[in-house]
């Protein structure tokens, strides 16, 4: 005989219910990994499929998520610019420094003297003449190949003392930071003058964007010997007036205050010469 089995109606129910939770958190589960599997894929770094990370929306397209995954990086500080920048942005400003008329003679101060400086751009020297003799001899810095001094005659059109400079916005004052040093003397070519230096080791070298630098106690002792309007002949080649003014030896040497520069000669003892070793 065949058994019948009957199941009554309230544990129907139940074996319903049960399998219907069963499937619906099967769908949970696997919702919940396909959400983790997205986000664990929108973490993958670019390089690792074979991308460049590029800004903005250039280049390949990236998953939105990467942004905020990785932060952008930051801008790079701008470098400071080098001093040789420094002092040409200096020299430019004192350049600008309106011509001053020489000092009116009279007859209670009346200045006998005549002055020349003799700036010699091969022997990097330069000399202080007065009344046709030789007062001293100092070492200069001159320019570079790439931006090389002016040779010719000119003449002395401004004096500054402690000259400021400013730059992005601040004012610089004289001292370890100024590339003008603590005196300005500028001459009659536009842009040129005879100014200390805040590095004083470049002095005697071909280091300048054309002026002429001194070292600090050089350039305060030539300033209080030279005037406005004093003469000044820089040579670009060596002959017999600079060869006489800046080789030591015994010889008289002088320069003929009133002759023309190519026919001024030696004539007077050089005891006032000094060397870079005097300095």
């Amino acid at each position: 005989m065949r058994r019948h089995v009957t199941i009554p109606a309230k544990s129907a129910v139940a074996a319903a219910l049960l399998l219907t939770g069963a499937i619906y958190g099967a769908a949970e589960f696997r919702q919940a990994m396909l959400r983790r599997y997205s986000v664990e894929s929108n973490s993958i770094e670019p390089a690792s499929l074979g991308l460049s990370r590029l800004p903005d929306n250039s280049g390949p397209s990236l998953p939105q998520n990467e942004a905020a995954a990785k932060p952008v990086a930051a801008t790079p500080a701008p470098v400071a610019q080098p001093r040789q920048d420094d002092e040409l942005a200096a020299e430019q400003q004192a350049a600008k420094i309106p011509a001053q008329a020489p000092a009116k003679k009279s007859a209670k101060k009346v200045d006998p003297h005549t002055r020349r400086i003799i700036i010699s751009i091969p022997d990097r020297k330069l000399a202080l003449v007065q009344d046709g003799e030789l007062v001293k001899v100092y070492p200069v810095a001159v320019g570079t190949d790439e931006t090389p001094s002016p040779d010719g005659e000119f003449t002395v059109i401004n004096h500054a003392a402690d000259p400021s400079y400013f730059h992005d916005g601040k004012e610089i004052g004289p001292g370890k930071d100024n590339p003008l040093g603590t005196r300005w003397m500028g001459l009659s070519a536009k842009g040129y003058g005879i100014h200390g230096t805040n590095v004083q080791s470049s002095v005697g070298k071909a280091a300048s964007h054309g002026c002429f630098r001194m070292k600090k106690k050089d350039v305060e002792e030539l300033y209080t010997r030279v005037q406005v309007g004093d003469a000044v002949s820089v040579r670009g080649e060596r002959d017999e007036l600079t060869a006489s003014l800046f080789t030591v030896n015994t010889n008289p040497v002088v320069v003929a205050a009133n002759a023309k520069p190519e026919t001024q000669v030696a004539s007077v003892a050089a005891a006032g010469t000094t060397t870079d070793e005097d300095q």
